[in-house]
């Protein structure tokens, strides 16, 4: 991964956010987007910072295609400059002075943020909201474009009709290009029914995310993983949810489970195989013991039971009973903890014992001292 340079114009050596991005910029972007900008601005108080697009990524818990989106966001309403290498890898970043912007530069930039220029592709980093596992590591294959020809070809067919339609009156609006082009990836590349694509739509717009590159993120983790039909989409969003809304009730939590989270939970379920009760029950030890929603003091107590073979609320009452009682089981092994030393002063010499002879001789040399 290629180093970074990172520069800008108007901004000095301490971290400063400026006024107009704040009251005109920051209100309608994604949050996402603004960590990585005000992360950007952090930056640029340091001296010769090291910067990757993985540091960026590892720093604030995203994938490195996110803050490659967020970047290619801010550089399209002109917050900052990007320069990339023959490998179309992002080499330096520039951040523009928005106060020296012009009215009519301010005025293009704020009316592309608004959405009324053009679709700008929205950060899907909050997958959180995702019933289903996103797998945004694994980079989409680059998928075919669509010909007049073969969009007319196809859109002739009843069933893509229909789901066409059924579409555009989840999206509330008319079907753009993009969209065309990928719901006929998903019936021809993924083999999605009708059926299967008007439910992802359906699933999609009920979580608020209408944007072509999200609801095809959704799509490339239920081809993935096997879901190929309107039941089975159902099936895993719901159980999906089901466990998430489980360790959220355990442990009191008012937020959907972030991407590190999501993944402690898949292990539980997919990995592990525990139901529910038994995630609320290693959810509720873990609040008792350390006060605080620990993900991974939970992992810790869930793999102990997993790896002792515990399937049921029932097996963790046997387990219990048998660490009270102290009796380990066969396969544990035990450890010889050595003394404490102690450290009485008294007891730091070495001890000898005596016998009826030594105290004879005590006894002669005690009288003879007495004569």
């Amino acid at each position: 991964m290629e180093k970074i340079s990172l520069y800008a114009e108007g901004i000095s050596d301490v971290t400063i956010i400026p006024n107009i991005f704040i009251d005109d910029f920051m209100p309608s972007a994604n949050g996402a987007y603004v960590k990585v900008y005000l992360y950007l601005l952090r930056l640029l108080t340091q001296n010769n910072p090291d910067i990757t697009i993985s540091a960026i990524a590892d720093r604030l818990d995203n994938t490195e295609k996110d803050i490659v989106r967020a970047l290619s966001y801010w550089e399209k309403l002109n917050l900052l400059a990007l320069t990339r290498n023959e490998q179309k890898e992002i080499t330096a970043i520039q951040l523009v002075d928005i106060n020296k912007m012009g009215k009519q530069t301010l005025s293009s930039a704020l009316k592309k943020e608004s959405g009324n220029d053009t679709e700008v592709p929205d950060m899907d980093s909050e997958l959180d909201e995702i019933a289903v596992s996103i797998h945004t590591d694994n980079k989409p294959a680059q998928r075919q474009s669509y010909s007049a020809e073969k969009i007319a070809q196809l859109t002739n067919n009843d069933e893509i009709k229909w789901a066409l339609h059924i579409v555009e009156i989840y999206l509330d609006r008319p079907l753009k290009p993009m969209d065309l082009q990928l719901i006929l990836y998903l019936y021809e590349e993924l083999h999605f029914s009708a059926e299967l694509i008007m439910y992802l739509y359906e699933y999609c717009v009920s979580k608020n995310k209408k944007n072509t590159s999200y609801i095809e993120a959704v799509a490339l983790t239920w081809a993935e993983e096997g879901i190929d039909t309107e039941a089975k989409a159902k099936e895993a969003t719901a159980s999906y949810s089901e466990h998430f809304n489980a360790v959220n009730k355990a442990f009191g939590l008012n937020r959907a489970p972030g991407q590190i989270e999501r993944q402690y939970i898949k292990k539980w379920v997919e990995v592990f195989g525990f139901a529910d009760e038994i995630l609320t029950e290693a959810c509720n030890r873990t609040i008792l013991r350390t006060q605080k929603p620990d993900f991974k003091y939970t992992d810790k107590i869930l793999e102990t039971w997993f790896k002792k073979g515990a399937k049921s609320l029932t097996d963790i009452a046997r387990l219990d009973a048998e660490f009270s009682k102290g009796n380990r089981p066969a396969d544990t092994p035990k450890t010889n903890v050595p003394a404490k030393p102690s450290t009485n002063k008294f007891n730091q010499y070495p001890q000898r014992t005596y016998t009826a002879k030594d105290y004879a001789e005590i006894e002669r040399k005690l009288l003879n001292k007495g004569l």
